[in-house]
């Protein structure tokens, strides 16, 4: 039987999972508003080519983790989080940097950063690592 917090931490994936495809879809159509719920202004725009990069970032975050959290590789899921952990980290240093920026903006960000930080070491310490053999 799983435990209780398995089961918190497999919610908790499956909504980031979720929640980055929605904020890859909404950086894919509709850029500006993305971009000023993701917390930076980038002035006037000729090109939304900053806007795609990070609309399929996290798409295929988001996909990534869905694929890994449903195949139940959940030690990878562990790696993956750690390692895209850089990520929100470094978003919610670009947001504080913007001049503009409302203190609002920071938390998905700050969220992203502690739900990566417990639900990959999490996995990592609770999920026996798979011997094969050659």
């Amino acid at each position: 039987m799983k435990t209780t917090a398995h089961k918190a931490f497999y919610f908790i994936s499956l909504a980031t999972g979720l929640l980055l495809l929605f904020i890859g879809l909404r950086f894919l159509l509709v850029p500006q508003q993305a971009e000023a719920d993701f917390g930076i202004q980038t002035g006037p725009h000729i090109s939304f080519a900053f806007h795609y990069i990070k609309g399929i970032r996290d798409f295929g975050v988001g996909l990534l983790t869905l694929v890994l959290l449903f195949s139940k590789e959940y030690r990878s899921l562990g790696w993956m989080m750690l390692c895209m952990g850089l990520v929100p980290c470094a978003d919610f240093l670009i947001v504080l940097k913007d001049p503009h920026h409302l203190t609002s903006h920071l938390y998905p960000h700050l969220t992203a950063i502690l739900i990566c930080f417990t639900a990959g070491p999490y996995y990592l310490f609770t999920t026996k690592k798979q011997v094969y053999a050659l």
